[in-house]
């Protein structure tokens, strides 16, 4: 198969390093990874709605139909741009000493890298790894929870649980730093406290008025707690296997 092959996904064989060969015409004055690092300075400037192929021609000072040259549609820019910001696995999952530091390790990293680039909660998930770095991610993982003595399906749906609980934290914390203004707020409090009080919702009330609630992002208590409840549940399904 080449990179031309219509049965390949838009972007897979890009990312692997499989590139056209020589074009008719004056040598290109970029290179896909230049056109790669152009889309995540955008999407990390302005979020992924920002990620057009007009927009990253301007970036790299290009007209839209040379860009062209390097990637053939948005689709295949897309793919290219979430394997490069997924970056490769974290090293610190082999270091762990059994599956349940592993599978913690490795949702902590997956937040962090989420974190740095928020708008990969933005990117379309279509199907399975296919890509360098994000079959790298399910590699670790895999790799990491062996000595648990799930079955390779088992391991696959106990990494499903955990990115679908990333990608679901992570997209509430960024919406909890952008929200204005937070609920715990001296004013927002002074308005609600009473009016709470008046539809009967004391227990509420005294939860919001303790001083101890905080939405202007998300605790990591809350993060620990959510995680540790997913993990309770799979050494049960540890402990029966």
């Amino acid at each position: 198969m080449t990179e031309n092959d219509p049965k390949l996904p838009p972007g897979l064989a890009l990312a692997w390093g499989v590139t056209p060969g020589p074009r008719r015409g004056p040598k290109p004055a970029h290179t896909v990874d230049d056109v790669v690092r152009a889309g995540i300075e955008v999407a990390d400037a302005d979020g992924f709605g920002a990620v057009s192929m007009p927009r990253i021609a301007r970036h790299l000072g290009l007209t839209p139909n040379a860009l062209y040259r390097y990637v053939r549609s948005r689709d295949e820019l897309l793919v290219l741009l979430a394997d490069t910001a997924w970056g490769p696995p974290p090293d610190s999952v082999a270091k762990t000493g059994n599956w349940r530091e592993a599978m913690t390790v490795w949702t902590h990293a997956f937040l962090d890298r989420l974190g740095v680039h928020p708008w990969l909660l933005d990117v379309p998930v279509r199907g399975a790894p296919s890509t360098p770095n994000l079959l790298g991610w399910a590699e670790v993982f895999l790799d990491g929870v062996a000595d648990s003595g799930l079955s390779a399906a088992d391991a696959l749906g106990a990494a499903m649980l955990l990115d679908n609980y990333a990608r679901g934290t992570a997209a509430l914390d960024r919406d909890l730093r952008q929200q204005a203004p937070p609920l715990a707020q001296p004013e927002v409090l002074e308005f609600l406290l009473p009016r709470m009080a008046e539809r009967g919702l004391p227990v509420m009330a005294s939860v919001y008025g303790g001083g101890g609630y905080d939405d202007a992002e998300l605790p990591d208590a809350d993060v620990e707690f959510g995680l540790n409840r997913i993990l309770d549940g799979i050494q049960a399904l540890v402990d029966r296997t």
